[in-house]
């Protein structure tokens, strides 16, 4: 039994759900998102409630998958998606430019990222950055791009790192007696 399968999800606000044969549309105040789902889950809107069901039970896994990516385009297109980039180090920062993200992290030239589509990047001082964006999944993934470039190291802690995240340190070496 799925249990997030059989949730039933609320349409707030000024958000509508479309179905056309196995393409869901969701429109909403901050844009639009559509996604296919498999041709065996059906998804019915009863007014602000959508139900999401399954064929038989050799659908467990898309009934689930289904219904939390539906839930994750209504809660982009009402409310967006945001995660925050910390640089911590010496000389470390980040910088916008056009359409490019300047990270300067340590290393002999600075690394340039285009932005894509459907990301919004704001920098408040230049060791913070927010990526934000209707996409869950393009806001994950840009900010997991941009946290390669320089991860977090266990001894000092520099690098970049999500402003929630706990980097779990190492004791350095021991001075010989």
């Amino acid at each position: 039994m799925s249990r997030i399968g059989n949730r039933i999800l609320s349409l707030p606000a000024g958000v509508t759900l479309t179905v056309n044969d196995n393409i869901v549309t969701v429109k909403g105040p901050k844009g639009e998102l559509s996604t296919e789902i498999n041709k065996n889950i059906t998804v019915t809107v009863e007014g602000n409630e959508v139900k999401i069901t399954r064929e038989n039970d050799n659908f467990k896994n898309f009934h689930g998958t289904a219904n939390a990516n539906i839930k994750n385009m209504i809660i982009g297109v009402s409310e967006g998606f945001e995660k925050k980039l910390e640089a911590v180090g010496v000389g470390y920062r980040f910088s916008l430019k056009g359409n490019e993200l300047v990270l300067n992290m340590g290393y002999s030239h600075p690394v340039n990222i285009q932005i894509p589509a459907g990301i919004k990047l704001e920098s408040p001082s230049n060791t913070e950055l927010f990526v934000r964006g209707i996409d869950k999944q393009l806001v994950g993934q840009f900010a997991s791009e941009v946290r390669k470039v320089r991860q977090p190291e266990p001894y000092k802690g520099k690098g970049i790192r999500y402003s929630d995240e706990r980097i779990i340190r190492k004791e350095g070496k021991k001075a010989s007696k």
